[in-house]
C-alpha cells in the first residue's frame, strides 16, 4: 500500500481532527475510513509520535497531536492559497481532456451536462471513454475518471465527491407477477438477483432496518459487465436488481420498475471525480470538476 506524501498526510490529519472521526473525514474527502485510518497510522510511524486518541465514539488529538495540528492547518491553508494562485495564472482551459466514466452514469447524467461545458470552454477537446472496468489513470493517460466509492482503492489518486449515490432494490412488474415479491432481505435467496461482473463489491447487498443489517448471499443466472446491462435486464424482467436512483428514478415513477423491500435501507456510496495526485492540476481538469460539482451538488438533480 503506497503512502501519501508527507504534506498530503498533514492535510488528511487536519481533516480528521476537524471532524473528530475517521469515517466523517473519509466521507468529506471521498475516501474509505480504512484508507484514512491507515494513512494516519503511517504518519504516526513516520514521525514516531502518537497523534490521536482512538475511542469508540471518535478520535481526539493528543498533546503532541494538538501542537502538530496547528502546523497542519497552516500547511493546508498555504497549499490552498498556492493552488488558487496557480489556477489564476494557469491560463484558459484548453487541449485534449481524457475522461473515463461508468457507462450508465455517463449515458443518463454526464452526457446531458457536457454541451454547456464545451460551449463555455471551446478550446477544450473532450475524449470520453465509457467503461466500468478498473483503470490506471497514469498508465492509460487519463485526466479524470468518474467512479463510485467501491471502484476506488488506490491511495495515490485524489477523489472529489460529486454526489451521493443511493441504490434501491427493484424489478419489473412482469417478474413480480411470475415469481412474487420478497418480503424480507433473506427472501432474495430464492430469487434471480442480477449481478455486475466487473465490480465484485457491487454484488454485496447490505440492507438495514432498525433491528440491524442482513448481509445477503446472492444467487442468480445473469451478470453483466456494466450497470447499464443490469438495468436493461431488470427492465426485461430477467430478475431483481440493485440499481442507483439516478438510473431508475423515472422508471419507478412510471411503473416500469417496482421498488422492493422499501422498509430496508441500502448502503449509500459516493460518485467521485478521480484524478492522479499531481502538484499542479491543469486548468481543463479543474474547470471540468468545478462544472460537475456545480451541476450535481449539493443535492443531485435526480434526488430533487
Amino acid at each position: 500500500m503506497m503512502r501519501m506524501e508527507f504534506s498530503s498526510q498533514m492535510i488528511l490529519f487536519a481533516k480528521v481532527v476537524e471532524y473528530r472521526s475517521f469515517a466523517a473525514a473519509a466521507r468529506a474527502l471521498g475516501q474509505t475510513p480504512s484508507t484514512v485510518s491507515r494513512q494516519i497510522g503511517h504518519l504516526e510511524d513516520r514521525i514516531g509520535v502518537r497523534l490521536l486518541n482512538r475511542q469508540p465514539n471518535g478520535v481526539s488529538p493528543t498533546a503532541e497531536g494538538k501542537a502538530f495540528h496547528e502546523r497542519c492547518v497552516d500547511v493546508s491553508a498555504r497549499i490552498s492559497e498556492a493552488e488558487s494562485f496557480a489556477t489564476s495564472i494557469g491560463g484558459t482551459p484548453r487541449g485534449k481532456l481524457c475522461v473515463v466514466a461508468t457507462v450508465a452514469f455517463a449515458n443518463v447524467q454526464l452526457l446531458p451536462v457536457l454541451p454547456d461545458f464545451l460551449a463555455r470552454y471551446p478550446e477544450v477537446q473532450l475524449s470520453l471513454d465509457l467503461n466500468d472496468r478498473a483503470v490506471d489513470l497514469v498508465a492509460d493517460e487519463i485526466d479524470l475518471a468518474i467512479r463510485f466509492t467501491e471502484q476506488v482503492d488506490n491511495t495515490s489518486v485524489i477523489a472529489r465527491k460529486l454526489a451521493t449515490n443511493r441504490r434501491v432494490i427493484c424489478a419489473a412488474p412482469g417478474y413480480i407477477e411470475r415469481f412474487g415479491a420478497p418480503e424480507r432481505p433473506r427472501d432474495l435467496i430464492n430469487h434471480n438477483c442480477l449481478q455486475l461482473s466487473t465490480v465484485t463489491r457491487w454484488n454485496d447487498w447490505h440492507l438495514d432496518d432498525p433491528a440491524g443489517g442482513e448481509p445477503i448471499l446472492l444467487g442468480g443466472n445473469f451478470e453483466a459487465n456494466s450497470a447499464d446491462g443490469v438495468y436493461h435486464a431488470a427492465l426485461a424482467g430477467v430478475g431483481i436488481a440493485r440499481l442507483s436512483t439516478y438510473l431508475v428514478g423515472d422508471d419507478l415513477r412510471c411503473g416500469r420498475l417496482v421498488r422492493l423491500l422499501p422498509d430496508y435501507t441500502d448502503e449509500t456510496s459516493n460518485i467521485l471525480a478521480v484524478y492522479p495526485e499531481k502538484r499542479n492540476v491543469s486548468p481543463k481538469v479543474r474547470a471540468f470538476i468545478d462544472h460537475l460539482v456545480d451541476r450535481f451538488g449539493p443535492v443531485p438533480p435526480w434526488e430533487r
